[in-house]
């Protein structure tokens, strides 16, 4: 199993100390592109993928890297409706 089929199964499993950072490294992997508004963006990044035009829109979870669980649910319904997972 390579590391994007593992990191897509972690996903999937919906656990709960899911991070921010492998969020990140998933999507990078999937061709994502991690973009911030800057120092008003606060919390919030923009993931997105120039070959398909696609937007992944998270929030950086603080002061824990634990992403809450609505987050990860939201971004596995997010990487379906693309076709990503």
């Amino acid at each position: 199993m390579s590391g994007l089929e593992k990191a897509k199964a972690r996903l999937l499993g919906v656990p709960k100390d899911y991070t921010y950072d492998e969020a990140k490294s998933l999507l990078q992997k999937l061709g994502y592109v991690e973009y911030t508004k800057g120092k008003t963006s606060g919390s919030r990044v923009c993931f997105a993928r120039k070959s398909d035009g696609k937007v992944i829109l998270l929030h950086k979870p603080h002061p824990s890297p634990v992403m809450c669980v609505a987050a990860v649910k939201g971004l596995m319904l997010s990487l379906r409706k693309s076709g990503d997972i």
